[in-house]
Formats: C-alpha cells, structure tokens, sequence
C-alpha cells in the first residue's frame, strides 16, 4: 500500500507496460518490509526534458530505472554519470540526491553478465557476439570485455555505431579482439540479441535460422526483450537445442545494481 510516507522509484521508457522491474523492485519492499515502492512511467521521448525537471524537485522520489528510448537522453540531461556511463554514452538507473541533483550509471552490462554466469557462462577467453549497439548493447559489450572475453564482434543495421563502439572499446580493452564481423559462427560461445527486436508481433528474428544452425551446441543464446519472456528468437535458439537466457532473468540480476546505486535495495 502506497502511503505518504512511502518513498518512491520509477522505472521511465516508452513502451513500459512489457518491463518487469516494478514487480520485482515492489515484491523485495514487501519482503524487506520497506516503505518503498516503484511505479511505472510511459515518458514521449519529447517528455524526457521536463520529467528530469520535475524528478530534481520531486521530494519523496529517491531515484528512476531508464529504460528504451531513454537511456542515451537521460545520461546527457543529468547532472553526474559515472565514468562507465560517460563511455557508453547511456544511463539506466538514476539517484536523486537529497537537494535534487540527479546522478547516473549504467549496470545492464553487469547484470546481463551476472545472469549469463547463473546460467553457467563463464566470460573468461570465450568468443561473444551481441546484436545491437544502443544503450543495452553497448553495456553489454562493455561488460563482456571488462568479465574477460576473448573476442567480441558487434553487430547493428547502423553500421557507423557498430564502428564507433568497437573503437571506443578496443582503446579501453587493448588486449580484447573487437569487431564489427562475426567470423566463423560454430565459433561462438555467445549470441545476444541486445535491440528490441521480438517485443512486437511479426517483428524479424535477430539471426536467421541458418546461422542459429551453425552454432555450437553449448553455445548460449540471450535476449534483453522482457516481454515476450520466451522471444521468437529463444524459440528458435530452443528449437535447434540451444541453452538461452531470457530478458526477465538478466531484470532479476541486475535488481541488486540498480536498487543499491538508487539506495534502496
């Protein structure tokens, strides 16, 4: 029960009835038996500016989840990002401090990381591709590089970001073999489809059914989509007998990350 006493969080995105943080940040308050609890908000991205407005006057709020389109508009409307987040150019989970100033990070990669290690992916020397390279792909690939992998290629329909990304973390991970080309497929260790690509009816899968042929059987195929839990592209991985991860299970990794940098959990 919502109180005014009750401290709040939001989640902010566009679409945001799919995101699965409200029931898992509000099922930890009652189990905690916290005064906190965190509401939903679908934001117009030409809303961004005057929610930041209102967010570093709004009193009772402690801070916000960003999730799509948001994250890159966010991490350049606040007042601090940390270092990983100034890199990637992105922000997903916002603290508002006491006299309003609004501080930013961005843990998707490290919970995404955190997921794939309770799946039994270990990083270290392994082979990764990840499709996309927006604000949840680029965390990804960060974190990867940052948990040790041996190579990783980024895939995305624009090609100058794909680019720009692997350049970024090719200075900050010299020793990683970064790329834009995917290579030998049966290579793989690791396919993520970062983009949201399968949250809408009839949308195309990220890799064709052909390529998830040519993968190796322990090779892990993840999904940030949160809703449909089970993509058209996990059915598919599944289908070939491939080991997945779903969006909900990286949301449920990361809940510690975002909680404890918002300082609630």
């Amino acid at each position: 029960m919502i109180k005014g006493s009750t401290r709040l969080v939001a989640i902010i995105g566009s679409p945001v009835a799919q995101v699965k943080s409200p029931e898992n940040f509000n099922a930890a308050f009652a189990q905690s038996g916290s005064d906190v609890a965190m509401i939903a908000m679908d934001i117009a991205p030409e809303g961004v500016a005057d929610f930041l407005s209102m967010a570093r006057q709004w009193k009772n709020l402690d801070g916000f989840v960003v999730t799509i389109p948001h994250k890159q508009a966010v991490a350049a409307g606040i007042d601090e990002i940390t270092p990983r987040a100034a890199l990637l150019g992105a922000t997903n989970v916002v603290k508002r401090e006491a006299g309003g100033r609004l501080i930013g990070d961005m843990v998707d990669g490290m919970g995404f990381v955190e997921a794939a290690r309770r799946n039994g992916f270990v990083p270290d020397a392994k082979r990764a591709l990840v499709i996309g390279g927006g604000g949840a792909g680029s965390a990804i690939a960060h974190a990867l590089c940052e948990a040790g992998v041996a190579s990783l290629a980024i895939s995305d329909i624009d090609i100058a970001r794909a680019e720009r990304l692997a350049g970024l973390l090719r200075a900050e991970f010299p020793a990683t073999q970064i790329g834009t080309q995917a290579g030998d497929l049966g290579a793989l260790d690791l396919v993520v489809n970062a983009t949201p690509l399968g949250m809408k009816e009839g949308d195309p899968v990220p890799l064709a059914e052909n390529a998830l042929a040519a993968l190796k059987s322990s090779a892990l195929v993840a999904d940030v989509v949160t809703s449909p839990e089970v993509t058209p592209f996990l059915k598919a991985a599944m289908a070939r007998g491939l080991p997945i991860q779903t969006g909900p299970q990286m949301a449920k990794a990361q809940l510690a990350l975002l909680g404890g940098h918002m300082g609630v959990l």
